[in-house]
């Protein structure tokens, strides 16, 4: 009698992938269709494990990327992406689809994140979503796959042997781990071996639990490394993960695009053409070329360029022969662009850019539900969102705002605080032709490291007004420049933080009190002016503010003088900064007790001539240009400060200060241009050289229409040929008879011939 045949044993099937490969996703759905796994393990940190319920909400909408971030210090972060064309992602729903256990394998977040030494969010990448290797720290399999098979491209490789194969089964994984098995070499001990360490203690946990088919989706690098038969001892591993630093963290879903998918966003484990893979993943096999030129005809007529559909299906012919041509098992992105260069765009690149960031890159932007599990920053920020109709896309979008209308004032106010809150959704730019002070425009674009971002501002609060306001309560605390509080203010005007303006003045009244440094007086002015002028705009009440920037000028203007004594040059060009900046404040505020302190002290400067050239000057035009200083006075001043006793350095400091401003100062008038005539052509031939670079940046300001000007009023005024001036008489009433008719006949008025 024979014997009975025995049982077989427990099995466990590696499924080496490509992450983000669509032909790996398709093959691994095939792979787990044949063998019926017990349970499905994948490479990911398990703090996902928490996470796996809300794969299978339908508003789960990838693009998506699983966020491990440490609590206490939630900029160490890990990003784990997932498209629908993911390997991971097409497991994750298989399992879920046939209740069938699924669990992540790899390193835990809590040991990795422990070890992250620098403070930037570490976005996932490689095999195991690692920050980038440098090259040569460790064999690329692919490459030497792809040279050993006549390739000189490893993408185009992987492409043509795995991405477009449709057929394939357990026994294609097999092969390639094989494969990859040959050119991977030996690895020192390190973040690899680490993980595959904890992986395989995974794997035999799972099957010391009884599991007779055990599924492993992971990198294709990492599968020799996970066949049981080949397994090291226990203890190995054990004491490979033995005494690991640790850290406290947290897992959620967060929105993450087609744009960070692709390699040239800086992602490690990203691929060429994320637009392209997800096409063809959802796409049928005979429609996959004709449906995607349609596409392409379609966003090229968006852009008004033409696109026929006669052109569509020679483009589509043209890729199949391409590919047969070329010897590829089907048509590829190269196939598809050079078509499209041949037949749609004829032969211009321009608009192959545009398929390019709309299609073959895509501008994607995944969803996840609202039950994800979020600190309560986020869900606040959210329904704000919502409520405000503030579109969340990772395409760049400008946003116009009114102030004066409610909806829009709220939206500002948002993206105010959230600047605050270091959470930069959106910057302003230029509003273009102006509404006064009632409009805005903001350049909207959501990143996926906005989700670490407004996790670390939750540290100041659960809303997004009360963390803005205790920031800004923090930053002055903390604060010991005067014009940061000035700063502080402004923004807490524009952000509408009532409680926040209050503690900022508190400060700036108390530091003010204590404050010696009048350049640090000088610097606060503008942004404390700037808060009383356009206050009634946002509805703040500015009356201890104007409080405070009352005592800002009396104090500034007071110690003026003497802060402009013993200045050297570096010093000299801050604090006319300074001044200039206090100065357009005091001019927004329209307040003489203001104003006469103010231009006493700038009178007190002005007189001065021991002071430095650069704050001198530009005090003395100030003076001019606010009628406080006679144009004779000036000229006079000018001269004296130009006389040949005066070293060349510091007369043209006092020059550039002084000339800064409107070119109409020299070109309406007689007296200032010959003075500087007259002292450079003095000057010898060694003080100009030295004065020629500086006098050509004093002008360089002016437009070159002004330039213009300046030098035929100087050609005239030093040839006597000048016959007219502002007040002369003397008119040529035959050559000015044309636009007199002119004029007339634009007033209706009969013309005489």
């Amino acid at each position: 009698m024979s014997a009975a045949p025995a049982a077989p044993g427990p099995r466990v099937e590696v499924l080496g992938v490509r992450h983000h490969g669509p032909g790996s996703a398709r093959s691994v759905a095939q792979a787990l269709d044949e063998l019926g796994p017990d349970v499905v393990l994948i490479e990911g940190p398990p703090e996902l494990d928490a996470l796996v319920p809300l794969a299978g909400d339908p508003d789960l909408v990838p693009p998506v990327a699983g966020l491990v971030y440490a609590v206490d210090e939630p900029r160490r972060a890990a990003f784990y992406p997932f498209a629908v064309f993911s390997p991971e992602w097409v497991a994750l729903q298989w399992a879920l689809a046939h209740e069938v256990s699924v669990r992540f394998a790899d390193l835990p977040a809590t040991h990795f994140l422990a070890g992250v030494a620098d403070s930037a969010p570490a976005s996932g990448e490689g095999e195991g979503r690692r920050p980038r290797r440098r090259r040569g720290q460790r064999p690329d399999p692919i490459t030497a796959l792809a040279t050993a098979a006549g390739y000189d491209d490893p993408e185009r490789w992987w492409e043509d042997a795995i991405e477009h194969r449709r057929t394939s089964s357990l026994a294609h994984f097999a092969a390639l781990r094989e494969a990859m098995q040959g050119v991977r070499g030996d690895l020192s001990v390190d973040d690899d071996d680490r993980r595959e360490a904890f992986m395989r203690r995974v794997i035999r946990a799972e099957l010391k639990a009884g599991r007779e088919r055990v599924a492993f989706v992971c990198g294709a690098y990492h599968a020799p490394a996970l066949d049981p038969a080949s397994f090291p001892p226990a203890s190995r591993d054990t004491a490979l993960l033995s005494k690991l630093p640790k850290v406290k963290v947290a897992a959620t879903w967060v929105p993450w695009s087609s744009g960070r998918l692709a390699y040239a966003s800086g992602y490690g484990a990203g691929v060429r053409s994320p637009g392209w893979y997800q096409h063809l993943f959802v796409t049928p096999d005979d429609e996959v070329v004709p449906s995607w030129f349609v596409r392409v005809a379609r966003a090229l007529r968006g852009e008004n360029l033409d696109a026929s559909t006669a052109s569509v299906v020679e483009a589509t012919r043209l890729a199949g022969a391409l590919a047969a041509v070329r010897g590829r098992p089907s048509v590829g992105l190269s196939e598809l662009t050079d078509a499209a260069r041949a037949v749609l765009t004829e032969g211009a690149d321009l608009p192959l850019r545009l398929i390019d960031r709309t299609l073959v890159i895509g501008e994607e932007l995944g969803r996840v539900p609202e039950s994800t599990p979020m600190v309560p920053l986020a869900s606040d920020l959210a329904k704000l969102q919502k409520s405000l109709r503030l579109k969340v896309s990772a395409t760049s979008a400008v946003v116009q705002l009114d102030l004066r209308r409610e909806s829009q004032l709220a939206r500002s106010v948002l993206l105010h605080r959230l600047a605050i809150l270091d959470v930069h959704w959106g910057s302003q730019v230029d509003a273009g032709r102006s509404m006064g002070t009632f409009k805005e425009a903001w350049e909207l674009e959501w990143t996926p490291e906005l989700a670490v971002a407004v996790i670390e501002a939750s540290l100041f609060g659960t809303t997004v007004r009360s963390a803005a306001e205790s920031k800004v309560a923090e930053q002055a605390e903390e604060a010991v420049d005067l014009g940061v509080l000035g700063g502080l203010i402004e923004q807490c005007l524009l952000a509408d933080l009532p409680e926040g303006l209050r503690a900022v003045v508190a400060a700036l009244a108390d530091r003010t009190a204590r404050q010696h440094d009048t350049q640090s007086l000088l610097e606060t002015v503008e942004p404390l002016a700037r808060t009383c002028r356009y206050g009634d705009v946002r509805g703040v009440d500015v009356a201890d503010v104007t409080h405070v920037l009352q005592t800002v000028v009396v104090r500034a203007s007071i110690g003026l003088r003497a802060a402009c004594a013993s200045l050297d040059d570096d010093s000299a060009a801050r604090m006319r900064s300074a001044i200039e900046a206090a100065h357009r404040g005091i001019a927004l505020v329209d307040s003489d007790d203001l104003r006469d302190p103010w231009h006493e002290a700038l009178l007190t400067v002005g007189r001065d001539e021991v002071i430095h050239g650069a704050v001198s000057g530009r005090v003395n035009r100030l003076l001019l240009d606010g009628g406080l200083l006679e144009h004779a006075d000036a000229a006079a001043r000018l001269s004296r400060r130009l006389s040949p006793g005066t070293p060349a350095p510091a007369a043209a400091s006092w020059l550039d200060g002084f000339l800064t401003g409107e070119a109409l100062l020299l070109v309406h008038g007689d007296d200032l241009l010959p003075i500087i005539d007259e002292w450079l052509v003095a000057a010898s031939e060694e003080a100009f050289e030295d004065l020629l670079p500086l006098v050509r940046r004093t002008f360089s300001r002016y437009q070159p229409a002004e330039r213009r000007l300046i030098g035929g009023h100087l050609r005239d005024l030093v040839s006597g040929t000048r016959t007219s001036s502002v007040g002369s008489t003397d008119i040529d009433l035959d050559r000015a008879a044309p636009a007199i008719a002119a004029v007339a006949r634009l007033l209706g008025l009969e013309v005489a011939s």
